[in-house]
């Protein structure tokens, strides 16, 4: 069990630095040793996620796979601009779990949001397919940013983009919501 947490632990480290690191090989092309280590940490991290199931883990274990191929094609290549091109996928890949999720009979927000508070009441249920709309908006407004990024080839714009400026609207977007649900509560207990 703690073998588990310390690897989802590294897992997650290497997804919150992968811009950092990315930075490092791209501007010191010494420190090339970095990218079996960024591909054995997402290979780590597809390990911690095996046997799970359901819509997120599949992104989660998508996406890890995604971080090693992109790293072992970078060292394969010699290449390791394909390296910037992770931000895209993720939001890539978030859009589509996001999104499909509006096709279905319970959005992902909701599902998350049943996890926590059992059942909702219509009103909770309009509230979360708003949600993740807007976190749909989100993912495409960043992947965006993220493409153009990669496309500029300026490495440093990506990594104050997908290091930095994305996290903290990452993060306001959560906060907002936060502030939002609790009104939203009081207004219908």
């Amino acid at each position: 069990m703690l073998a588990k947490r310390a690897l989802s632990i590294v897992g997650g480290l290497a997804v919150i630095g992968w811009p950092f690191a990315v930075w490092l090989v791209i501007s010191y092309p010494q420190l090339h040793i970095l990218l079996p280590i960024l591909a054995l940490c997402f290979v780590l991290r597809l390990c911690t996620l095996r046997g799970k199931t359901g819509a997120l883990s599949r992104a989660f274990k998508g996406l890890a796979m995604a971080g090693a191929v992109l790293s072992v094609a970078s060292i394969w290549m010699r290449e390791a601009q394909l390296l910037l091109w992770y931000p895209v996928v993720v939001n890539g890949v978030m859009l589509a779990l996001f999104g499909s999720s509006l096709f279905s009979s319970m959005s992902i927000v909701e599902r998350l949001a049943r996890l926590r508070e059992g059942n909702l009441p219509p009103a909770g249920v309009r509230y979360t397919r708003r949600v993740t709309q807007v976190w749909c908006v989100f993912f495409i407004i960043n992947g965006s940013v993220s493409l153009f990024t990669c496309l500029a080839g300026n490495v440093h714009w990506w990594t104050l983009w997908n290091g930095m400026i994305s996290y903290l609207l990452m993060g306001l977007l959560f906060a907002c919501e936060w502030l939002v649900r609790i009104r939203v509560k009081r207004r219908y207990e």
